[in-house]
């Protein structure tokens, strides 16, 4: 393991001191890529998602470690995401092009599978901030977007000639806007006003990330740049981040930290990268996976935890520094 790049230690003895702290948890439990993790809401739960057909649910304990809680099977093809309920009770998990499965948390039993409306390949899912139902897109074998109740009954549906093929989406937490990535486009609606407005990319989107506040957007792109846009449109040029190495996969980042004020990504060179959200250059770099990191995901209520899911069949916890005034990883 090495970190290096920090312009936030005054000193070599400081940096000593901090670089103690750093610890490296790896869990092996995956059989195949892993690619995708994130944290629960409450921060208490860790979810992984795996090409070996499993997602993982893991107990984060009060001393920074992590215990296997479920081990889910039931897709037929490798799971793609993940994604938790605002409450934490509930989690979504998506077969790559198959189908979308609904678990309960505390038992691991799985409570509803959805089908597919018309033949849809669910591309990707997020919840609604009252966890009574969610919103899916679809890029195959047309472009459609919906909302659903726990018992599968579509509630709304957009769909058409205008409506964007969907790559990835998200609500904001507090449920005023849906945000979905098309190619070159981040199409923004604003659920109480009706309003809808799109933020154009030079270069494919591949993921995207909204802040805990949700005020702010990051996008992954395959020219190796993420960008930060604000989510009400008052931005016309993005913040660009740059070091990672992205070309051929889908790469996720995620905001985090204390008040969010830092960036991580993964990386096709096998790092985990990270940014304060004010530098576009990298502040860290993570090293000790051997294979590209796909996703990361920072704990909301442990700034000092961060998760990284890699193609070496890992998942790696980072716990650093409890000092919030800089990067948890120096």
């Amino acid at each position: 393991m090495s970190v290096v790049g920090s312009r936030f230690l005054p000193s070599v003895a400081s940096m000593s001191l901090i670089l103690n702290c750093l610890q490296q948890k790896i869990l092996h439990d995956h059989k195949n890529e892993v690619w995708f993790v994130q944290f629960s809401n409450s921060g208490k739960y860790l979810a992984s998602s795996s090409s070996d057909c499993t997602a993982i649910i893991w107990m984060v304990k009060e001393d920074d470690t992590l215990l296997l809680k479920h081990c889910i099977s039931g897709h037929g093809k490798p799971v793609s995401f993940v994604a938790w309920s605002p409450d934490d009770t509930m989690l979504l998990t998506c077969g790559n092009k198959e189908v979308l499965k609904l678990w309960d948390v505390d038992t691991g039993i799985c409570k509803l599978t959805f089908g597919s409306p018309a033949d849809c390949v669910i591309s990707s899912c997020a919840w609604f901030p009252d966890s009574k139902k969610i919103v899916c897109g679809s890029s195959e074998p047309h472009n459609r977007i919906w909302t659903c109740d726990f018992e599968g009954n579509e509630l709304e549906v957009w769909e058409g000639e205008r409506i964007p093929k969907v790559s990835d989406l998200a609500v904001t937490p507090e449920g005023n806007h849906l945000i979905i990535c098309s190619s070159r486009e981040i199409w923004v609606r604003d659920f109480p006003r009706g309003k809808e407005w799109v933020i154009s990319e030079e270069h494919s989107i591949t993921s995207l990330s909204v802040s805990s506040d949700g005020q702010f957007l990051i996008v992954n792109l395959n020219s190796q740049e993420i960008h930060l846009w604000s989510i009400l449109g008052n931005c016309k040029v993005a913040d660009r981040f740059t070091g990672h190495k992205q070309g051929k996969y889908v790469i996720r980042s995620c905001f985090g930290g204390s008040n969010s004020l830092f960036i991580a990504s993964g990386s096709e060179d096998s790092q985990v990268y990270i940014w304060h959200r004010h530098q576009g250059k990298p502040i860290q770099v993570l090293s000790g996976h051997s294979m590209t990191v796909n996703s990361v995901s920072w704990n909301p209520t442990k700034p000092h935890m961060l998760a990284s899911a890699s193609d070496d069949r890992t998942v790696r916890i980072w716990v650093g520094s409890r000092n919030p005034c800089q990067s948890p990883f120096p």
